[in-house]
């Protein structure tokens, strides 16, 4: 885009700047706030399963060192920090087994970025749980719009898109948390573009970088709204303006259509997908296809003699490769999630340690995978995050199944049952299943609640 802005991108920044500051939670329909009850409940699952990985105890063992604050709630430690930090190290422990929520449409991961900021400035700020809901709302909204108008430019220049595009989804959130007017709100925004990175080179080594992305979103966006409140400014035209956001990381290939329809009407919340599997979302479908052919045909990992992926192209690179000298390269694996599938009743994040990977069976079903692009998958992609595995077997015998939807999302979506099961399944062994029950109770009652601490003493560990 040149200097000679489409009709749609010019105020764009002011607009979404104006969604913040005039929405309020009066004006949510009933179906928004139940979206929310359940993001936030699949949110302290991750972040309570996540919270003992190696990524999360380094950097808690850091900032306990250097942070003398005791301000917010960190999730899993039974301590505090300062608001920006605990969102950080809660960003980190949600993305801690790549098994938190996201947007088919922005390839990106809301829950991390946005509710960390959000528990921990209204935990800082004494804010009622409604104006944690209204917050959380917008911080979803803001982010998946724009993750969506830059998907899949950002990602093809090699851009990790849960910190770009999170980063002003937390901003957004804190900003209406904070009840900050359009222009603070818009300063917000602007300061975020230039917190805005992340880079995809972890797909390389399995660097635990990744890990982190989401929570330094949270914590810079955090940032920049308690930065805007206190008079600091951003460029106003920080999406649009020829040095702005969508020149600079997706070369000016951003759909500013997707990024103002339905604004104020419709809340992208309501459209986020929930993973069963603790691993990359791009080959889900293929491995939902593999455990319905082995349900419909009795298939046994023994007998597989050739196994073949077929995803989009966003989903093949980076993600065809067979080695896992790490658990990120194992969770970044189609082949690897393709023969977890094949191997194991249920995949889960135990599935993904070294032991279990080092099984002959394992190992033989990697070696035999083959990913490659699929023109079908590529033409619906990303509207649809499809997939279709061909297994053939020893005895001659060819199976395929294609997957349009994976569990979780679009027309196959997790009920609220499935992820009650999901928390209590992945919670259940470190808080224990009478508090998991109590949490459950208490995210399906949150916008009852009078206050935030009676949730967050329960998840602190």
């Amino acid at each position: 885009m040149k200097e000679d802005l489409k009709p749609l991108a010019a105020g764009a920044s002011a607009r979404i700047a104006a969604h913040v500051a005039g929405t309020r939670y009066e004006s949510l329909p009933p179906e928004v706030v139940h979206a929310f009850k359940r993001a936030l409940l699949d949110h302290v699952a991750c972040a309570v399963a996540g919270a003992s990985m190696p990524v999360s105890r380094a950097l808690l063992s850091y900032f306990q060192e250097t942070d003398a604050s005791r301000t917010a709630t960190v999730i899993g430690a039974g301590v505090k920090l300062s608001a920006q930090n605990a969102a950080l190290v809660n960003g980190a422990n949600t993305h801690g087994l790549d098994f938190d929520d996201g947007t088919t449409h922005g390839s990106a991961h809301p829950s991390g970025a946005v509710f960390p900021a959000v528990l921990a400035a209204a935990e800082q700020h004494g804010a009622a749980p409604r104006d944690a809901i209204l917050a959380a709302v917008l911080g979803y909204d803001v982010m998946i719009r724009i993750a969506a108008a830059m998907h899949p430019a950002t990602a093809r220049k090699g851009f990790h898109n849960t910190p770009l595009a999170g980063v002003f989804g937390a901003a957004a959130a804190v900003a209406s948390l904070l009840q900050l007017d359009a222009a603070q709100a818009g300063h917000a925004l602007g300061l975020a573009g230039s917190f805005a990175g992340g880079i995809r080179a972890y797909l390389d080594d399995g660097a635990e970088v990744k890990r982190i992305h989401p929570g330094k979103a949270a914590r810079d966006g955090l940032v920049c709204a308690e930065f805007a409140k206190r008079g600091i400014t951003g460029p106003g035209r920080v999406l649009e303006a020829r040095y702005g956001f969508a020149n600079t990381h997706a070369d000016g290939r951003f759909n500013w259509k997707r990024l103002v329809d339905g604004l104020g009407s419709r809340y992208e919340i309501c459209s986020v997908y929930f993973k069963p599997f603790p691993c990359c979302r791009h080959y889900h479908s293929a491995m939902d296809g593999i455990r319905s052919l082995k349900a419909a045909h009795g298939i046994r990992a023994q007998d597989v003699a050739l196994l073949r992926i077929g995803l989009y192209s966003v989903g093949v690179n980076g993600h065809d490769h067979k080695h896992c000298d790490n658990i990120l390269d194992a969770q970044m694996s189609a082949p690897v999630g393709a023969a977890l599938a094949l191997a194991d009743v249920e995949v889960a994040a135990q599935s993904f340690l070294p032991g279990s990977l080092a099984r002959p069976e394992v190992r033989r079903l990697v070696d035999l995978a083959e990913t490659r692009l699929d023109e079908e998958c590529e033409r619906i992609y990303p509207g649809r995050r499809s997939g279709v595995v061909e297994v053939s077997l020893k005895d001659g015998r060819r199976f395929e199944a294609r997957v349009l939807d994976p569990k979780g999302e679009g027309e196959n979506p997790m009920s609220d049952a499935d992820l009650e099961r999901k928390f209590a399944a992945n919670c259940a062994p470190v808080i224990g299943k009478a508090k998991c029950d109590t949490v459950i109770d208490a995210v399906w009652c949150f916008d009852g609640a009078r206050e935030l601490a009676p949730l967050l003493q329960l998840l602190a560990g």
